[in-house]
């Protein structure tokens, strides 16, 4: 039986005994002195948390660690609850199909995917559109990343249960992976479906799409390679549209300039449906690499 995901430390018995106040002391006062060794010790705990693989084996809660700069991230972190399946799926399979993004080393792409083309997959949910992507295409490899540990244990066990194996399951920071651990011209095109949209304006420099990212995303991909966004938010599909117009190693697919039709290899996922429902407008946008 495997050990609860999160287990509460043991707590004193009836005969365990802490120290009351001395009859003089206030009970509410603590020294500066007192308080600053609380929060260092407090501090301590979360860096252990945060850094404490929830799967011996499987994916590592921090792959870069500290020994990359702190930067704004485009996403969030999160430790929502894994059901017995996607356990399951990250103890058998994460050996075989996944891998931490450390910075450390470059990845062999065409070792570790049979010598398929690889199109690299950035936020892929709960992973039921790369799974049948992949079994719909496998010719080509997918490169997967997210950092949410349900969608890695769910993507595995699709991928296995349909019998496909065209699909690397990469964990953390897609930043890093482009930047540190991608040979230049390695990737055949990129996909980017209802990244998060930071909707408050403060935020929008959190957003993924950005001119910088794509100077980064250039070099890495081939010449021809596609870049394909998908959103629900119609602000940033205009600012998606609106970047990739401005950046010079991209061409815009649509003679108009415009957003392009869905095309038939993304599909209609769970998440899309449940906006239409709503009246959402979903924008495709699609640039090749010059």
């Amino acid at each position: 039986m495997s050990e609860p995901l999160n287990p509460t430390p043991e707590t004193p018995g009836p005969a365990a005994e802490t120290p009351g106040p001395t009859p003089d002391a206030d009970p509410g006062a603590m020294s500066d002195a007192d308080a600053a060794e609380r929060r260092a010790a407090s501090f301590e705990r979360q860096r252990r948390l945060r850094q404490e693989p929830r799967f011996p084996g499987g994916p590592a809660a921090d792959p870069a660690g500290s020994h990359h700069e702190r930067r704004i991230r485009s996403f969030q972190p999160r430790r929502s609850r894994v059901t017995t399946g996607q356990e399951d799926a990250l103890q058998r399979l994460w050996p075989k199909w996944g891998l931490d993004i450390d910075g450390r080393s470059v990845l062999d792409l065409p070792t570790l995917f049979d010598g398929l083309p690889v199109v690299l997959e950035i936020g892929f949910g709960m992973g039921e559109a790369t799974a049948q992507m992949a079994a719909d295409d496998p010719g080509t490899g997918i490169l997967a990343v997210d950092v949410h540990t349900p969608g890695q244990g769910n993507l595995l066990g699709l991928a296995d249960r349909a019998g496909v194996s065209n699909v690397r399951v990469a964990n953390g920071d897609a930043i890093i992976l482009l930047r540190e651990m991608l040979e230049p011209a390695a990737l055949d095109g990129l996909r980017v479906y209802f990244p998060d949209p930071w909707p408050k304006k403060r935020h929008h420099k959190r957003r993924l799409i950005q001119p910088e990212f794509l100077d980064l995303v250039a070099r890495r991909l081939k010449p021809g390679a596609v870049v394909h966004c998908a959103t629900d938010w119609e602000p940033y599909a205009e600012q998606m549209l609106e970047v990739l117009t401005a950046h010079p190693l991209f061409e815009n697919t649509q003679a108009d300039g415009g957003y392009a039709p869905r095309p038939a290899f993304r599909p209609l996922t769970r998440f899309e449906g449940q906006g239409l429902d709503k009246g959402h407008v979903v924008h495709d946008v699609l640039f090749t690499r010059r």
